[in-house]
């Protein structure tokens, strides 16, 4: 399928993408996200949207998920196009424009904003073959609305920072809590640690260090799993315990995919830029996380800027007749004012 041709196609739709996507419109610009996630918000969305954030100017806390909500209604009143599920799979050039290449279609522009994040990615799936067949159906690896666990008895597989934010937030909503992690050394915050093993002690919760899944068992007719067989490791003993969901927080696996191959300057997987954003090849910007320079800071504040500085400068390349400098909102006829 082949698309409009818009001013700017943006590739992601995390909180940089969701601003140049907004900050496009405000510049008077046609534009689009690509992204190849299901929803809007990168990694907000997919792996902490029940998480607050305390560095974002103008919010003394906001939850990931209620970021991108804002994110995404500042930029819906210009009523630009989010393509979701995309992914990319090639760019081209073709009668003066980018062709950008994805499974499900054909986006042409005049120019690109790489604002990709990490890259695409994926969590990573046990590695028990008993438990492929219950993904989707108890076993999830995604948590997009805690509030589906209520009364449930749920196990998480991990021993990182998502292991245990999961197991602390659901421990007061789920019937009961029980973590599952192959050692006894834990990759998350102390602090968090810490809240945890107070639930185990109060027995809101369980934790099993040196353990793994060895089975999944249907105890019950229907579709869905009733326990989970524990192996310790080390003594090789099995465990029975009463399960509705597995929540596997094992991190996930990422690359930037064939982004790779467009003639770019790359450092590790990240697109070196220069202060305007560009990438040296002409009319392909980047900002955000998947971006690096000196100084670089890896912060969320700093991609909303780094997203602003691409889009003024996109305009201006493809128009040359508008300035670089947008002036201030608060003057803009776009947004109903006077304007300078």
């Amino acid at each position: 399928m082949e698309h409009e041709i818009k001013d700017i196609t943006i590739i992601g739709g995390g909180p940089a993408g969701l601003f140049a996507l907004f900050y496009a419109g405000m510049r008077g610009a046609t534009a689009q996200i690509v992204d190849a996630l299901p929803e809007l918000g990168g990694q907000l969305a997919a792996l902490y949207p029940e998480k607050f954030i305390f560095d974002v100017a103008g919010y003394p806390k906001v939850l990931a998920k209620d970021l991108v909500r804002s994110l995404a209604d500042q930029a819906a009143q210009f009523r630009q196009p989010v393509h979701l599920g995309q992914r990319v799979t090639g760019l081209g050039e073709r009668d003066g424009l980018f062709v950008l290449h994805t499974e499900k279609g054909e986006f042409r522009s005049r120019s690109i904003l790489i604002a990709a994040g990490i890259g695409a990615f994926s969590p990573r799936r046990l590695p028990q073959a008993c438990t492929e067949p219950w993904y989707g159906k108890g076993i999830y690896d995604v948590v997009t609305d805690p509030k589906e666990f209520a009364g449930q008895r749920v196990v998480i597989i991990g021993g990182g920072d998502s292991a245990f934010d999961w197991a602390t937030q659901l421990s007061g909503i789920a019937t009961h809590v029980s973590l599952v992690h192959r050692s006894d050394r834990f990759r998350a915050h102390g602090a968090t640690v810490a809240q945890f093993d107070a639930d185990v002690k109060a027995g809101r919760a369980s934790m099993f260090t040196f353990h793994e899944i060895g089975d999944v068992q249907c105890r019950a007719e229907g579709d869905r799993f009733t326990h989970i067989v524990l192996r310790d490791v080390k003594a090789k003993t099995t465990t029975d315990i009463e399960a509705d969901v597995v929540l596997p927080m094992l991190g996930f696996v990422s690359d930037i995919g064939p982004i790779a191959d467009w003639g770019l300057s790359l450092q590790k997987d990240e697109i070196v830029v220069n202060q305007l954003m560009e990438t040296g090849r002409a009319g392909i910007w980047a900002a955000g996380d998947v971006t690096t320079y000196p100084g670089k800071l890896k912060l969320i504040a700093c991609g909303f800027g780094e997203a602003a500085t691409a889009v003024n400068q996109a305009v201006h390349w493809i128009y040359p007749e508008k300035k670089v400098a947008p002036g201030h909102s608060s003057n803009m006829a776009v947004f109903g004012q006077k304007d300078d």
